[in-house]
């Protein structure tokens, strides 16, 4: 169960980050919103999981989940610019989550 409410915070994690960036610096109410709810949710849910897992594991799975999953979201839904280090960046933080998950 663990793993499950980390991934969940992890991708709440990416959920504040988009609406921080639609909020223009907390001057729009409903982005703004949103990215304190989810940012709430994010850290209860990252307790949750450090229950049982280890901080040096939880605390690196939910920042590459967040990280890998910003950058998606940046190529995906914002037009960001997409580039063989930057896509390899990812690649190597995905890794690492996985590198993590194993040890």
């Amino acid at each position: 169960m663990s793993w499950i409410y980390l991934v969940a915070a992890g991708l709440l994690e990416v959920v504040w980050a988009y609406f921080m960036k639609q909020s223009e610096g907390f001057t729009r109410l409903i982005p703004t919103s949103i990215t304190i709810v989810a940012m709430i949710a994010s850290f209860a849910l990252l307790a949750l999981a450090m229950r049982n897992l280890p901080l040096s594991t939880a605390y690196t799975v939910w920042t590459g989940i967040g990280a890998v999953g910003a950058f998606l979201i940046g190529i995906f839904i914002l037009g960001e610019p997409v580039n063989a280090m930057r896509v390899t960046a990812a690649l190597l933080i995905t890794a690492g989550l996985v590198l993590m998950k194993l040890s």
